[in-house]
């Protein structure tokens, strides 16, 4: 079973991907403990959408603190004695950094980065929620978070590329990957008791999903 093989469990993805939705809904099924990103806590997001240049720096090293304390905190916890189901790496934080800074800023962003990333976990197993970028666009309309309206079509395209390019060369943890533009695991009992059975199934460290796999 899913809950004794695994400890740490994270679901990832670019946004509109249903990241979020998976990892609640695995951690309701196993009864594990969550680590959850906390974007509206993030007071430079709003702007940052609006006005990318202007803001980027500030979000960006907002959530790479947030998420560094949090993992942190995550290893230092008795609830990592059971099994946690996280919505986010430390390691992808990097990929919007690159999407989004000068290379001045990317230079501090990436020293400060360095200095936290040891203090990471490596998960026991990561499942990747690809998605067309076409899928991305309207996914991410269609919710209508206010903030999100600003996001262009072409920064979700260019980073459902940038995710795709760091798990072709991931190699730190398991990874399942899962094409979600034609799953789903909200309303589909069936689409979700897929996944668990690919899941517990895992044999290699890295596998594909979809389906009619």
């Amino acid at each position: 079973m899913l809950a004794s093989k695994y400890r740490y469990v994270v679901v990832e993805g670019p946004i509109g991907t249903g990241k979020t939705t998976l990892a609640r809904r695995l951690a309701a099924h196993l009864n594990a403990s969550t680590l959850f990103e906390d974007p509206d806590s993030n007071p430079f997001l709003p702007g940052f959408y609006k006005d990318p240049k202007r803001y980027a720096l500030q979000v960006q090293l907002f959530f790479l603190f947030q998420r560094s304390h949090q993992v942190q905190d995550l290893a230092q916890s008795d609830l990592f004695r059971g099994l946690t189901v996280a919505d986010f790496m430390l390691e992808k934080d990097p990929l919007f950094a690159q999407l989004t800074l000068t290379d001045d800023e990317l230079s501090l962003y990436r020293q400060i980065y360095q200095h936290l990333k040891p203090q990471s976990i490596v998960p026991d197993l990561v499942i990747y929620l690809q998605a067309s970028a076409d899928t991305l666009v309207e996914r991410v309309r269609r919710r209508a978070t206010a903030y999100e309206y600003n996001i262009s079509d072409d920064y979700l395209k260019r980073l459902a590329d940038t995710y795709a390019q760091f798990f072709h060369h991931y190699t730190a943890a398991p990874v399942l990957i899962v094409n979600s533009d034609h799953l789903n695991f909200v309303d589909s009992a069936t689409d979700f008791d897929l996944l668990l059975q690919r899941i517990n199934a895992m044999r290699g460290s890295r596998e594909f999903f979809s389906l009619g796999s």
